[in-house]
């Protein structure tokens, strides 16, 4: 971690500060994924909603091999019949929301080669026109797969819980800029603690 980051913590809050030495710095990393990645990042998004890890990981697996030997592409999606989604555990809500992110992407209502300029107000609003993405999924999209640094999700259940757990007065997120998605990371590895 970038000691700049560190330091910040350390002058803004020390409570997060002190769960950043408990958790350890090898685990906060934050990385981005190539912009021919974000279909499927978005995919996995959707389909991991609502689930736990283990669960959504299931899921996600069984959702890869009906792709097999390539990868998921809008195309590709659009092509196979509801029943094989369904058949692999994907619900009918969720089926209907990666058909409607394969059409968005193909009718160039979302650019994703895009997404990495917009500002994460834009990425968010482009994201959420999509039926069954919104503000938390965006959010995390940016954060994980545009590697956002500075990404707070307010309605995140792990954050609040961690926050409760932690902090006698709630923080303002405020403090933790321009690094707030670090300080998410930090909390929600706390919670292992």
């Amino acid at each position: 971690m970038d000691p700049k980051i560190k330091l910040h913590f350390k002058k803004m809050d020390p409570v997060l500060y002190r769960l950043l030495k408990l958790v350890g710095e090898s685990k906060i990393v934050l990385s981005s994924k190539p912009s021919r990645q974000y279909f499927r990042a978005l995919c996995a998004d959707i389909i991991s909603q609502q689930l736990s890890g283990k669960v959504a990981d299931v899921f996600w697996t069984r959702f890869l091999k009906l792709f097999q030997p390539g990868q998921p592409s809008p195309d590709k999606l659009l092509a196979l019949p509801d029943s094989s989604l369904r058949k692999i555990g994907i619900s009918n809500s969720k089926t209907a929301y990666l058909k409607n992110l394969a059409e968005h992407v193909i009718n160039k209502k979302i650019g994703l080669s895009k997404l990495s300029e917009l500002s994460d107000e834009e990425v968010i609003k482009s994201l959420t026109i999509v039926k069954g993405i919104g503000c938390w999924t965006a959010e995390m999209f940016c954060m994980f797969s545009l590697g956002r640094p500075d990404m707070f999700s307010p309605g995140d259940q792990g954050l609040k819980n961690a926050i409760k757990k932690y902090y006698s007065q709630v923080p303002d997120p405020v403090i933790w800029s321009p690094y707030r998605t670090y300080a998410c990371l930090i909390l929600w590895k706390s919670l292992d603690l």
